[in-house]
């Protein structure tokens, strides 16, 4: 199966220009999609809603979107944007089997005074996989701290631990004559993480290398799937800044749990996408 995470940056490119067309096309072949960034809304882009405007053009996959945060929009005096509308930012998750159960987790942020600190979430979903059921979670992280993101992760990194504790988004169901949901242990978590490869806050998630051991799998530990088919290279990047190409970064992830890191078969980063400042990461996994 091939799994893709991809910020879309509200639908613009690295040229300025809103198109989902291309977008869609960049994530041709994909089962599992994350993207983050996702808008409803949004005066940046006319107030589209580009939930519905994803979801048609992925007419064959089931999808979810979670928004951490919904904000009012004042209505415009033409009628445009009609009352009632509201801007939402967040995460969507589409897949060609169906997605049996969805949740977001809200992720731990602090009140900022000059900078934009929006409300950060992380997307969960039960994908009934045949034979083996999966869950996939699409993240966002904050963009401006080092202290946040590690509270984040750690938060996150909670959650998807104690799913199976939990009972994922329902239990009890047949109380509602519903079948009970299956509570797989293994996961993959992807998306725009802000963070790049062995600052701390990846060591809070992967896990710190030792000095003679270097990095050792644990039970709660998430594999970073790029890393661990040793797809890193000194110039490796997932996100460009569209006004200086020059400037780059690797920001985007797919970690898997370990019960899924002798499937990792290929990695890489499509950097020949031209949809959004991001690029998408792929990972093929055998399921």
């Amino acid at each position: 199966m091939k799994f893709a995470s991809y910020n879309i940056q509200y639908g613009f490119g690295l040229d300025g220009i809103y198109d989902l067309g291309r977008i869609a096309d960049s994530l041709e072949g994909a089962d599992v999609i994350a993207l983050q960034e996702v808008t409803r809304g949004s005066e940046s882009n006319d107030f589209a809603d580009m939930v519905a405007d994803l979801a048609a053009l992925f007419p064959d996959y089931f999808w979810v979107y979670g928004a951490p945060f919904d904000l009012h929009v004042a209505a415009g005096e033409s009628g445009f944007p009609p009352r009632g509308t509201r801007f939402q930012f967040g995460n969507m998750i589409l897949s060609r089997f169906p997605i049996l159960s969805s949740r977001t987790h809200l992720l731990p942020r602090s009140r900022t005074v000059s900078k934009l600190n929006l409300q950060r979430g992380a997307t969960e979903a039960l994908i009934d996989i045949p034979g083996r059921p999966l869950r996939v979670y699409s993240v966002h992280l904050d963009h401006v701290s080092v202290d946040e993101r590690i509270a984040q992760i750690r938060h996150l990194n909670d959650r998807i631990n104690g799913f199976c504790l939990e009972g994922g988004a329902v239990s009890g169901a047949g109380e509602l004559d519903f079948e009970e949901l299956p509570l797989p242990e293994d996961y993959v978590v992807m998306g725009d993480f802000n963070m790049v490869p062995e600052s701390p806050e990846y060591c809070a998630l992967a896990g710190a290398k030792d000095g003679y051991y270097g990095r050792v799998p644990r039970v709660r530990t998430p594999v970073d799937a790029l890393a661990a088919l040793d797809g890193y290279h000194p110039k490796s990047y997932s996100w460009m800044d569209p006004k200086d190409h020059g400037k780059r970064m690797h920001l985007d992830y797919c970690f898997v749990s370990g019960g899924l890191a002798g499937s990792l078969k290929a990695a890489h980063v499509d950097t020949d996408s031209v949809g959004s400042d991001h690029f998408p990461v792929w990972v093929e996994i055998e399921v």
